[in-house]
C-alpha cells in the first residue's frame, strides 16, 4: 500500500522539487496544498497528485479532515524572508499560528509523522562557527524567529509522544525549481544564475569572502525521503541540521561561472564592488550535519550537476537567443 503524504506548499520552490522526486519512486500517494488557485501552464506532472487550495489562516477550514488518512505531513507552507521582514505580525500568524493549527489537526487525525521545514538561521545571522543541533538558537530575523516558534510546538508534541515530530534546519538551498514562476529568484545562487543567463554577468554586492553553507535541492529531496522512512528510534529528539558544504561566496560563484562556461558555452563577467581597502577576514562556518549522516543518509554534494541543471533551466525560461 502506498504511503499517503500531505505536502503543504507543494507547488513552491522546495516543495515542487520534493513532489517531483517522490513521484519518481512510485510508492507514495501525494496530496499537495497551495494558496494558488490556478496551476502553472507546465503542470502535467501534477495530474498524478491531488491538489488542494489551502490558507492556513482560514479558521473555517477543517484541517482535521484534510489530515485524515495521511501517514506523513511535510510542512513547507510559510511566508518567505522578504515578506516576513515587511510584516512580522503576519509572519507570526502564518509561520507560527498556522503551523500550530496544522500540527494540532495532524495529531487529532492520528497522522504518524510530521516533518517541519525550518531554517538554519534560527541559530543566528550571519551564521558562523561550529553549529550543531545542540547550539543555542539566537534568531534575529522575523523569518527565523517565527520558524523557531513553530519548531518548539513540533518538538514539544514529539517529546510528549503525540506525534513523530521532525524539524529540518535547512541551510542555503539552490537549484532549478519545477516552475519558472516560483518566487525564489532572490536566493543568491539562483539569482546569479538567472543574471548570468540574462545579462552575461554576475554582480556581487560584496567581495564574497563571507562563508555560507550551500546544499543542492537534489540532496534536500534525498533527505526528505530518508526522513520519511527513518525508524522512530532513529529520530532521537527530532532535530536535524540539513546542509551541504560551507564555501566562501566568491568560491561558490566561481563554480557557477565555470558551470556556465561548460554548460552554456559562455563565461559571464564577474563584477565586484570597487574598494580601496582589502576585504576583512570573515569567520568560518561548519554547519554540522553529522547527526543526520549517522542515521545512514548520504549527501551527494554534486554542486556541478545542480548548477548545470539550474543554468539550463534559466536559459530555457529566461535566456535570449544566442
Amino acid at each position: 500500500m502506498k504511503k499517503r503524504i500531505l505536502i503543504t506548499g507543494g507547488l513552491g520552490y522546495v516543495g515542487g522539487r520534493i513532489v517531483q522526486s517522490l513521484l519518481e519512486k512510485k510508492e507514495y500517494q501525494l496530496f499537495l496544498t497551495s494558496l494558488k488557485q490556478v496551476l502553472p501552464d507546465d503542470s502535467s506532472w501534477t495530474t498524478q497528485c491531488e491538489i488542494i487550495s489551502l490558507d492556513l489562516l482560514d479558521e473555517s477550514r477543517d484541517l482535521v479532515s484534510l489530515c485524515k488518512g495521511i501517514d506523513c505531513v511535510i510542512h513547507l507552507a510559510a511566508i518567505n524572508e522578504v515578506a516576513c521582514a515587511q510584516n512580522p505580525a503576519l509572519a507570526l500568524k502564518v509561520n507560527g499560528l498556522g503551523s500550530l493549527r496544522l500540527l494540532n489537526a495532524a495529531i487529532e487525525a492520528k497522522v504518524k509523522r510530521f516533518i517541519y521545514f525550518s531554517t538554519a538561521h534560527i541559530y543566528s545571522a550571519p551564521l558562523s562557527g561550529h553549529l550543531t543541533e545542540a547550539s543555542l538558537p539566537r534568531p534575529r530575523h522575523p523569518y527565523a524567529i517565527t520558524h523557531k516558534v513553530a519548531e518548539d510546538f513540533v518538538l514539544a508534541a514529539h517529546d510528549q509522544k503525540l506525534i513523530e515530530g521532525v524539524v529540518i534546519r535547512l541551510s542555503n538551498s539552490f537549484g532549478a525549481p519545477v516552475f519558472p514562476t516560483v518566487d525564489r529568484w532572490t536566493l543568491l545562487l539562483n539569482e546569479l544564475a538567472k543574471q548570468a543567463v540574462t545579462e552575461r554577468k554576475v554582480t556581487l554586492k560584496s567581495m564574497g569572502v563571507q562563508y555560507r553553507d550551500f546544499i543542492t535541492l537534489t540532496d534536500v529531496c534525498g533527505a526528505v525521503e530518508h526522513l520519511i522512512a527513518l525508524s522512530p528510534k532513529e529520530l532521537g529528539d527530532g532535530v536535524f541540521n540539513l546542509g551541504g558544504k560551507s564555501l566562501r561566496v566568491i568560491d561558490a560563484v566561481t563554480l557557477l561561472i565555470q558551470a556556465c562556461e561548460s554548460t552554456l558555452g559562455f563565461k559571464p563577467k564577474l563584477e565586484l564592488p570597487v574598494s580601496a581597502l582589502p576585504p576583512k577576514e570573515e569567520p568560518g562556518l561548519n554547519f554540522d550535519c553529522n547527526k543526520l549522516v549517522t542515521t545512514g543518509f548520504v549527501l551527494e554534494r554534486n554542486f556541478d550537476l545542480e548548477m548545470q541543471m539550474l543554468l539550463k533551466f534559466c536559459d530555457q525560461h529566461f535566456g535570449v537567443a544566442r
